[in-house]
């Protein structure tokens, strides 16, 4: 699969620290956002360490049939891609529980992440938090992801609306996480991404500020993907930016 990108992060209007990490390592077909969660430095290291141990795991097992041996049950209901992603989450939360038992300083921190993984003809997506994945094609924009969050479990309940949310003061809890406890749920969906295709991997920087159309226009403009990339933190920023904000976008080539 051929491949565009390009990616912007930017601390936002009211932070002094940046606790989003991202990867973009298109040799390995690997594109990865995670927002941290803690006090003082904990949330960098808690997505820096998820982003790493995710970006390793990828690469040592590249090349890898589903005959190795796995360091985690290998599961035949999805793919070899699926397998490897979801394996690399379980790791890096055991990774961030490791850090956590070597630092009192970091106790507490936790991560979301948001992955997608290219093969050939596929994208695999893995995803644990509210960080979103974006998918437009032929000018209509969905949400790949769910949010694990309080307020989009009432919106998908129907008990509040998509703006509400994100006026809501618990916007921001998250119930599910990369946290260093047992092993996450990880969601897990398999793509098909057509030529023209475009992907668009965020913190909640800027979901939770740009309402959806807002993001499918910008996402959808002709001209650079840096130029579309600048638009969205410009966005999110105009919306008063109180959040770091990452914004990564992958367009599928025509072979």
């Amino acid at each position: 699969m051929q491949l565009s990108w390009a990616v912007r992060t930017d601390p936002g209007l009211r932070r002094t620290s940046k606790q989003d990490s991202f990867c973009t390592r298109p040799d390995l077909g690997l594109f990865v956002v995670a927002d941290g969660m803690g006090g003082h430095a904990a949330g960098e290291v808690a997505s820096r360490v998820a982003v790493d141990t995710i970006e390793t795991f990828i690469t040592e097992t590249a090349g890898a049939d589903k005959n190795r041996t796995w360091p985690f049950p290998f599961e035949p209901a999805i793919s070899l891609e699926a397998n490897r992603l979801k394996a690399a989450f379980r790791l890096a939360n055991r990774q961030i529980a490791n850090a956590m038992a070597d630092s009192a300083d970091l106790r507490g921190m936790a991560t979301t992440a948001s992955a997608v993984l290219t093969g050939s003809h596929t994208a695999c997506i893995a995803h644990v938090g509210d960080s979103r994945i974006y998918a437009l094609s032929e000018g209509t924009l969905r949400q790949v992801t769910d949010d694990h969050s309080w307020v989009e479990e009432q919106v998908r309940a129907g008990t509040m609306t998509s703006t509400a949310a994100r006026q809501h003061p618990w916007r921001n809890v998250v119930t599910r996480a990369l946290s260093g406890g047992s092993d996450p749920e990880i969601d897990i969906v398999e793509l098909e991404p057509r030529p023209r295709e475009r992907l668009l991997l965020c913190s909640d920087g800027l979901s939770g500020i740009v309402p959806h159309d807002a993001i499918a226009e910008m996402l959808g403009a002709p001209g650079p993907l840096e130029a579309i990339c600048d638009r969205l933190v410009a966005a999110a920023n105009a919306g008063g930016g109180p959040d770091n904000i990452t914004v990564l976008v992958i367009q599928v080539d025509a072979p």
